[in-house]
C-alpha cells in the first residue's frame, strides 16, 4: 500500500509518522516551497499529546512548550469565576501543552525526515485535483507560480489541505467559502513576565469582547526576572461585514481596530493593554469554519483535519481534532482488511465526533461560563455562587470535555491507537 498525503501540516505530518509507524509507505505534498515555523500559540490537549506520545515525541514537546497547569476563566474585570487544573494536573495520564504552532509543526516536519527520509515531504506542490480509476487514485500539482508538475499516483490520497482545500472544493463544488462568524481575531506573541501560576491558559470577558493569553515558551532570565514569550488573542465580534472581509486571512492587524476596546483592561496580576502594546506583531484572522460535510470519503481519496471539519479555535481543538484523526485513519488503515472499510471505520468514528464538537463551538462551547457571567451580573457581583452556581459551571465544564474526548476517565482507559509495525 502506497498513501499520498496533501499538506504538510500538523495533521499531514503526524499522519504520515503514524502511517510510517504502522509500516505503511506514504509521501508528504506540500504547497508552500519551505517549511518554516510560522503562526502563534495552540493548546494540545491531553487525547492529542496522548497520541504524540506513542509516537515517540513526548521529550520533544516538553523540549520546545508548556505543560499547562490550570485553566481559568475571569470576567472582563479580572475576577476568577472558573479555574481548574488541567493534564496530568488533574490526573491524566498525559499533560496538556501550550505551545508555538511553528515549533510543534517544525517537531513533526524533523521527525518525518529522520524516520522517513529527506524525500518524504515534497514542498512547492499545490495539490489542485484528485483523480480516480479503479483502485488507485492520483493527485494533480502545480508549482507556485501555476505550471503543472507531475502527478503522484497512489493506493489512497490524503487531503489534509486546510481550510480552503482544493480538495473539499472538488467533493463540494456548491459549497462556498468558509462561514465567518462576525468575529475577527487580533493575534501576537510578546515577551513579558510569568502571570498566574506561570503555566496557566486564562480567558477573561464575554461572548462578543474576549481576551485570551497563555505562555508557550520559557526564556532566558532578564536581571533576574523570568521571562516568558506570551501567546494572546483579543477577540471582538462585529455588526457589520462592511469592514473586514472574511477572506482576508492573517494579515498584519492594526491597533486602532480593537485597541480601544482591551485598552483600559487592567486585572491586577495582568495589564492587557500594555501586553498587547508590547507585541513582536500582530496578526488579524477572521474567525470561520465549515458546516460538517455529509462524508468524507469518495472513493480512494478522503478528507483529514481543517479539509474535514475546520472549525472555530474555541477549547484549543484544531490541531488536536487533527491529531485524532491521523491516528486513527493510519490504525484503521493498519488493521482493517481493506481500504474501503478502513475509511469507512476512520468516518463513522471522526465525523459524527467533529461535527457535534463544531456545534458545541459554535455555542462557545467552554466559554459559555463567561457569558453567563455576563448576562447575569454585568456590572460585577459580591458572591460568585449566586450568580452562577459551583455545580453549572462544573457541569458546562464537563459536557465539554466528554464531546471532546478527553474526558478524563475515558480518556485514561481508552484502548491504544498503535499498531505493531509490519516487517512483510
Amino acid at each position: 500500500m502506497h498513501i499520498v498525503i496533501l499538506g504538510g501540516g500538523i495533521g499531514g505530518l503526524t499522519t504520515a509518522l503514524s502511517l510510517h509507524a504502522a509500516g505503511i509507505a506514504c509521501k508528504v505534498y506540500e504547497a508552500t516551497t519551505e517549511i518554516k515555523p510560522l503562526g502563534v500559540g495552540i493548546n494540545v490537549l491531553p487525547h492529542s499529546v496522548r497520541e504524540l506520545t506513542e509516537l515517540g515525541l513526548l521529550p520533544r514537546l516538553d523540549a520546545i512548550g508548556i505543560r499547562t497547569e490550570e485553566l481559568v476563566y475571569a470576567t472582563k474585570r479580572g475576577e476568577i469565576i472558573w479555574r481548574e487544573p488541567r493534564g496530568t494536573f488533574a490526573g491524566y495520564r498525559w499533560p496538556q501543552f501550550s505551545i508555538h504552532r511553528g515549533d510543534l509543526q517544525m517537531l513533526l516536519f524533523d521527525a518525518v525526515v529522520e524516520r522517513m527520509g529527506q524525500d518524504a515531504v515534497v514542498t512547492g506542490h499545490r495539490a489542485t485535483a484528485v483523480t480516480q480509476d479503479g483502485a488507485r487514485a492520483t493527485a494533480h500539482f502545480v508549482d507556485v507560480a501555476g505550471k503543472a508538475l507531475p502527478d503522484a499516483g497512489a493506493d489512497l490520497v490524503v487531503a489534509s489541505d486546510g481550510i480552503h482545500s482544493a480538495i473539499r472544493t472538488q467533493f463540494f463544488p456548491n459549497e462556498g467559502p468558509p462561514v465567518w462568524s462576525k468575529r475577527i481575531l487580533w493575534r501576537g506573541t510578546t515577551v513579558a513576565k510569568p502571570f498566574l501560576t506561570g503555566a496557566s491558559m486564562m480567558l477573561a470577558g464575554y461572548a462578543w469582547k474576549k481576551w485570551v493569553c497563555y505562555p508557550i515558551r520559557q526564556l532566558e532570565s532578564e536581571n533576574g526576572e523570568p521571562r516568558q514569550l506570551i501567546n494572546w488573542i483579543a477577540e471582538l465580534t462585529f455588526d457589520s461585514t462592511d469592514l473586514h472581509a472574511p477572506q482576508d486571512w492573517n494579515r498584519l492587524g492594526k491597533l486602532e481596530d480593537f485597541m480601544p476596546d482591551f485598552e483600559k483592561w487592567n486585572f491586577g496580576w495582568m495589564h492587557v493593554g500594555k501586553m498587547i502594546r508590547d507585541a513582536q506583531a500582530v496578526y488579524e484572522y477572521p474567525m470561520s469554519d465549515r458546516n460538517p460535510a455529509p462524508t468524507w470519503v469518495q472513493g480512494r481519496c478522503v478528507l483529514l483535519g481543517d479539509a474535514a471539519h475546520a472549525m472555530y479555535p474555541i477549547g484549543s481543538n484544531g490541531a488536536s481534532q487533527a491529531i485524532l484523526d491521523a491516528r486513527k485513519l493510519a490504525h484503521a488503515l493498519a488493521t482493517q482488511p481493506t481500504i474501503e472499510s478502513a475509511l469507512a471505520a476512520y468516518e463513522a468514528e471522526r465525523l459524527p465526533a467533529t461535527a457535534k464538537l463544531l456545534e458545541l463551538t459554535r455555542a462557545e462551547g467552554p466559554d459559555a461560563v463567561m457569558q453567563r457571567v455576563e448576562e447575569r451580573a454585568p456590572g460585577g457581583f459580591d458572591d460568585l455562587e449566586k450568580v452562577l452556581p459551583l455545580a453549572e459551571r462544573e457541569a458546562i465544564a464537563a459536557r465539554y470535555k466528554l464531546a471532546a474526548g478527553f474526558d478524563m476517565q475515558t480518556l485514561n482507559g481508552k484502548p491504544s491507537l498503535s499498531v505493531i509495525r509490519s516487517t512483510g
